[in-house]
């Protein structure tokens, strides 16, 4: 694959570059990868929230389920051999 940038683009990835001691090639695919994966995180959170708004998922109180894992974690020390 080929991707042309404008003249200052390439200006400023180049000092990057140089800066870092990485290559442009090898900065321009990190940044991809981390938009791409940031694009998969998004589209997962845009899921989850439309099946909160659907009401195909009920959402959980956090100040409750920290509760609960609280005791969960007495009720095992409280069992577990010493």
């Amino acid at each position: 694959m080929e991707v042309h940038f404008s003249a200052e683009i390439e200006r400023q990835l180049n000092e990057i570059a140089a800066k870092t001691g990485r290559g442009a090639d090898e900065l321009v695919q990190d940044v991809i990868a981390g938009y791409v994966n940031e694009l998969g995180v998004q589209e997962m959170l845009d899921g989850r929230y439309d099946d909160l708004k659907s009401g195909r998922v009920n959402p959980v109180d956090g100040e409750a389920f920290f509760e609960q894992l609280g005791q969960r974690e007495e009720e095992r020390s409280k069992h577990s051999p010493r």
